[in-house]
């Protein structure tokens, strides 16, 4: 046991002075592509709906739960991944998501659903949490010079994952069954898979030699996770990153209805295949914008970036409730530019943060502003589909079902753009000492 928490410990993950600092990217990657599966799980809706008798809701509480506990995981866990190093949380991620997997993969066989949602909701949610913040301080560190396009390239996995997952998971239901033997079997593939694949990164992951370390760290602010919060700053940013998400998971959730729905009464209304189609544009739009917004960033600047998110993509949504049943090929550009922004500020964030507080605890910084998500992932939905509800009870159709919900989210858009202006540098008071920049 001893040389295991040796290896895991930060100290062995030293990089030697000769280290390639590419190799730390693909480190982050293989653990964000394996947690990105998270947004596939609806491949396991149907099946599991028919082999445990579920109704929609049960099916979508190892989600849910899966979600809070990234939000939760992340915030209180971050303290703990700076201290311990990337190794330690990639090893405690890896850990997490199969074993939830695998006590899913018992639940689903033995018929105990509440297994799958402790599985996957609670046990594989710590791993989504811990292992979405494991490689953020490290790749900042090691690109001072670009944070943003190394951040965006590991969170632009967690984006893609699903892009993997999704056809590999609903080709094995296939392979298998779709009972509750086939979705056991399923889920245990699942969980030795990613186990294997996340093992890349334990493997790979370097800190740098600590002289570049204590380089980079002297020549910005640092301001630790505790003293961080006690800043309008911090405050600020989580408002920002709140309703950036709450625009885009809006429409990410509900986005096979609503273009059907915006269509339905014109000439020529949108078939559930097209529609399918357009959900997949999306996930790219997402993942795209979070490599090409995020690098952008580190030419143009963290403020005037989240000026793009936050001010243009007001005025996107304000064409889509003018004129968003006018033309599809106008929806289709302006709910993946709303996508791609989505995407762009979760990758950027990581970026912002370090530029206004160092990278001294950036992580724990990180999974801190991370409970933002956990709001904005009920919040988002929840506007969109209530009041598309509403509007039906009252018997609207069409684009009237979700013209209300356009202007809340420009509404909420513009107060973040206030937010982001509202921004200034870090007061000394909160810095820390610069011997504590370098007592690492």
């Amino acid at each position: 046991m001893g040389s295991r928490v040796g290896f895991l410990d930060r100290s062995r993950t030293v990089a030697p002075p000769d280290w390639n600092r590419w190799l730390v990217p693909p480190a982050a990657l293989s653990v964000h592509l394996a947690i990105g599966q998270a947004y596939a799980w609806s491949v396991f809706k149907p099946p599991l709906e028919g082999a445990l008798d579920l109704s929609g809701t049960q099916s979508a509480l190892p989600f849910q739960l899966g979600i809070v506990m990234l939000g939760l995981s992340a915030a209180f866990g971050g303290t703990l991944v700076e201290r311990n190093g990337p190794r330690w949380a990639m090893f405690v991620s890896a850990t997490c998501f199969s074993s939830g997997f695998l006590i899913s993969a018992l639940g689903a066989w033995t018929q105990q659903y509440w297994l799958v949602v402790l599985g996957y909701g609670f046990v594989g949610g710590v791993g989504l949490g811990i292992g979405y913040i494991s490689p953020v301080s490290t790749l900042i560190k090691w690109f001072p010079d670009r944070p943003g396009m190394a951040t965006g390239i590991a969170i632009m996995g967690f984006g893609g994952g699903a892009l993997i997952a999704s056809p590999w998971s609903a080709q094995m239901l296939e392979s298998f069954g779709k009972d509750h033997s086939g979705i056991a079997q399923t889920f245990l593939v699942h969980g030795v898979v990613y186990a294997v694949f996340m093992s890349v990164g334990v493997l790979l992951i370097r800190v740098p030699p600590t002289v570049v370390e204590q380089r980079v760290t002297r020549s910005v602010v640092n301001v630790s996770a505790r003293n961080a919060l006690r800043t309008p700053q911090f405050w600020c940013l989580w408002v920002v990153l709140c309703f950036n998400v709450t625009a885009g998971i809006g429409i990410l959730e509900k986005a096979s209805p609503m273009i059907r729905d915006f269509f339905a009464e014109t000439s020529t209304p949108v078939a559930a295949g097209a529609a399918a189609g357009f959900v997949a544009l999306l996930s790219l739009a997402n993942m795209a914008g979070r490599i090409t917004w995020s690098s952008t960033s580190d030419l143009v600047g963290r403020k005037n970036i989240y000026r793009l998110y936050l001010g243009v993509g007001a005025l996107t949504y304000l064409v889509l409730a003018l004129a968003g049943n006018e033309s599809k090929v106008l929806f289709v550009l302006c709910a993946m530019l709303i996508l791609s922004f989505y995407g762009g500020g979760f990758a950027t964030i990581p970026a912002y943060l370090k530029d206004l507080f160092g990278t001294y605890q950036v992580g724990a910084i990180h999974g801190r502003l991370l409970t933002a998500w956990s709001l904005a992932g009920v919040l988002g939905p929840l506007i969109v589909n209530a009041i598309a509800d509403s509007q039906k009870a009252a018997g609207k159709t069409g684009p009237d079902l979700y013209t209300t919900s356009l202007y809340i989210m420009i509404a909420l858009l513009a107060a973040g753009f206030v937010a982001n202006e509202l921004v200034r540098p870090v007061a000394a008071k909160h810095h820390e000492p610069e011997l504590a920049e370098v007592a690492r």
